[in-house]
């Protein structure tokens, strides 16, 4: 492995005319394919496997031109005070909202809430339920206009009017936050390489590869069906990670530089060394983000592979393009320990060298390993604590601010109807086997009416056929209720009873009804998909490290890590700790695919770190130091550059809690604050401090898995041996 990408460094720096013109002509070809790519609307939304999306399914068969899955507005309007909708003039004024919304070409039908008896029983409020051919992000701008403007016309006439629904659901947009991440960004890298020069290779080829990776997103979301947060999910991790690796490529040229080596020489070297690292870590992360298919939603599998293919970018122009870059900045990118103008000079030849920070706190750790160890399990423990209070959901219009029409037209939902209202579940009845399809309605709609949380039960409504039948049941309770959530289940095994006796099928579905069952999906898979993605990686790092126990340590402070992140986000976006300072206008359930996501991205860039760092380690103990001055030689070396790529995707991360979309901005802070616990706590406190107390234990491997395992040479020496390097002289280290 070290032998080839040397080879690959040397020939990218040798060829950098043809290397930057490759990367160029990805870019361009890239861009253009995005722009004339025809535009994309939402993904589809589908969960294969699961009983709501096979009621749609059916609904779609027995119900066809009804658009089951297509977007829904409801515009509730309210009398002003001490009159009633049913008043004349306000009853004029919704029956011509209701005739102008029905002129819509992509309006399937609109309701009139007078003949549909959707009047509240103290007579102020009222809405029409308009239902379109296509899904919300699908809707023509025209059409989401004249709903607007149909609106506005009803407030002119005194009536309190709000839509909600998910007619006018919007492009998510990440805000000038995203930008600052960036900026903070080049600040750390500047300080780090006392070089804008040096700061600016990581910065220019992590947006190379992430322009690269976007764009092809873009120019493939509508014939794979790729939604907006796709791409936003790809763009934040393949900056993170993009900028990581090529810092460290560029640190460990520095440092061969500083050994005396000419510059195409250092390029192949660095390559070859840290240019492993980052092979290995990158393969973690793309494991971690490919598993994800394994849960089987398709929109989250999508999402996974797209941001893996990013990350794959980012791997090979690190170790290509990177090389190139270098090759033309020449002396501009000064050996380590020579600082440019900008921060000042290097330090005198005759001035004794200083332990630097690494070195002071690897060396404390050292001696005080179980007090760091405990202090450091302790602390995430207790950060982990808010996880015991984990709920989970998906965010409908209660969840968005107060300010926007939607959530406003859900709280007058709530005061006119009921909370249940505005989380309606449809029964589907199946009665194509039955010998009497219309007792089985009537039997099934007697049998909800009986459980409890059920408000109103509407008479079954059959299709052409009157095989199948759709009931409507409006809960007593909110959508994201545990109540709701155990009716879903009553309705369902009050169903098996029917289909028992009568051979019908029941079936629950509606948005509540997908959430549930989207929540349960991802519960279940979330054990299967940490075994597998966990044991792939844990199989991957025995071949790094050549031994058992630090992959296992690396796991097990993974999971420490993700906990308490976790528990952070509970505190923030469930109990509403620090929320006014995270932009989180209203507080709620975590969102169901928060904790399998963070799981499978947390635990890629997790082992990003523990590759970087305790490959210092690893490389100082197989050249023959004692094991604790491996593990301070490898903080020596490696501390400050991992502190910095740390910094630098905490920022970056960061960066995406200013989007508009509640999904992105959660898992920009989870993100943020799991990198935080895991490179600070994790890896900088608890791995040395369990390394200083396994000592030589660390690093056993059984010999018959010694022999068996591949050599993939992670350290380097094969380039020692190659270039004659004698055993005094101390391989190039970042």
């Amino acid at each position: 492995m070290a032998t080839f990408l040397y080879k690959l460094g040397r020939l990218s720096f040798r060829r950098r005319h043809f290397v930057a013109l490759i990367w160029v002509a990805l870019l361009t070809l890239a861009g253009v394919g995005a722009a004339s790519a025809p535009a994309a609307g939402n993904s589809s939304f589908s969960i294969p496997g699961t009983e709501a999306q096979k009621a749609f399914d059916l609904l779609e068969q027995r119900f066809p031109g009804t658009s089951a899955d297509g977007a829904t507005a409801r515009v509730v309007f309210k009398a002003p005070s001490g009159e009633k909708m049913t008043d004349p003039g306000n009853k004029a004024t919704v029956q011509e909202t209701v005739k102008e919304l029905s002129d819509g070409s992509e309006v399937v039908r609109v309701t009139d809430p007078y003949r549909a008896k959707a009047v509240s029983k103290d007579g102020t409020i009222a809405y029409a339920q308009v239902s379109y051919k296509v899904s919300g992000m699908e809707l023509d701008d025209a059409a989401k206009d004249a709903l607007k403007d149909s609106a506005q016309d009803a407030r002119e006439t005194g009536l309190t009017v709000e839509i909600g629904g998910d007619a006018l659901q919007a492009v998510p947009h990440t805000g000038s936050s995203e930008i600052i991440g960036i900026a903070v960004a080049a600040v750390v890298l500047v300080i780090t390489f006392g070089s804008l020069v040096a700061a600016g290779l990581p910065l220019l080829t992590a947006l190379i590869g992430v322009g690269i990776g976007v764009s092809a997103i873009t120019g493939l979301a509508s014939a794979l069906d790729l939604g907006s947060t796709t791409s936003t999910l790809a763009m934040m991790i393949g900056l993170a990670v993009g900028i990581d690796y090529a810092l460290f490529i560029v640190s460990r040229y520095r440092a061969e530089l500083a050994e005396g080596r000419e510059r195409e020489e250092a390029a192949g070297r660095a390559a070859g060394t840290a240019g492993s690292a980052v092979v290995f870590a990158g393969l973690t992360v793309v494991i971690a983000l490919v598993g994800l298919s394994v849960v089987n939603i398709p929109m989250l599998t999508k999402m996974g592979i797209a941001a893996a293919g990013t990350v794959a970018i980012a791997v090979l122009i690190a170790l290509t393009m990177v090389p190139a870059l270098l090759g033309y900045a020449g002396r501009k990118v000064k050996p380590m320990g020579e600082k440019g103008k900008l921060l000042g000079r290097a330090k005198k030849q005759d001035q004794p060298a200083k332990p630097n920070l690494g070195t002071r706190w690897a060396s404390f750790v050292v001696r005080r390993p179980v007090a760091v160890l405990l202090l450091g399990v302790i602390g995430l423990g207790a950060a982990a604590v808010p996880a015991t209070s984990l709920e989970l959901g998906l965010p409908d219009d209660g969840s968005q601010p107060t300010s926007t029409t939607q959530r406003r037209a859900y709280d007058l939902l709530s005061e006119g109807f009921g909370p249940g209202f505005n989380g309606p579940l449809m029964v589907v009845v199946d009665a194509k086997d039955s010998d009497d399809p219309k007792a089985v309605f009537a039997e099934t709609g007697d049998a909800i009416k009986g459980l409890k949380d059920v408000v109103t039960v509407t008479p079954a409504q059959p299709n052409k056929a009157g095989d199948t039948a759709t009931i409507t049941v409006i809960p007593g309770s909110k959508p994201s209720s545990v109540t709701t959530e155990n009716l879903v289940h009553g309705i369902r095994d009050a169903g098996s009873g029917i289909k028992a006796d009568t051979d019908a099928n029941v079936l629950v579905t509606g948005s509540t009804a997908m959430n549930i069952d989207v929540s349960e999906k991802l519960n279940d898979a979330l054990v299967p998909y940490l075994v597998l993605v966990v044991g792939l990686a844990f199989l991957l790092l025995i071949v790094v490290f050549r031994s058992i126990l630090v992959p296992l340590k690396a796991a097990l402070g993974f999971l420490l890590s993700v906990m308490a992140a976790l528990g952070a986000v509970v505190a923030v976006f469930q109990w509403g700790w620090l929320s006014g300072l995270m932009g989180v206008e209203q507080t709620g359930p975590v969102m169901s695919m928060m904790p399998i996501f963070m799981v499978g991205v947390v635990f890629g860039l997790a082992m990003d770190y523990e590759v970087f760092l305790v490959t210092r380690m690893r490389e100082a103990y197989v050249h023959g130091e004692k094991p604790a001055q491996a593990v301070v030689t490898g903080f020596r070396h490696g501390a400050r550059v991992v502190t910095a790529a740390a910094v630098i995707m905490m920022a970056v991360f960061a960066g995406f809690i200013g989007s508009s979309e509640s999904m992105v901005k959660m898992i920009g802070f989870g993100l943020a604050i799991a990198v935080f616990f895991d490179a600070f706590v994790v890896r900088m406190a608890i791995v040395p401090a369990v390394l200083a107390l396994l000592g030589r234990k660390a690093w056993w491997l059984p010999r018959w898995l010694d022999r068996a395992l591949p050599n993939v040479d992670v350290e380097g020496e094969g380039l020692r041996t190659a270039s004659g390097d004698d055993g005094d002289r101390e391989l190039a280290r970042v």
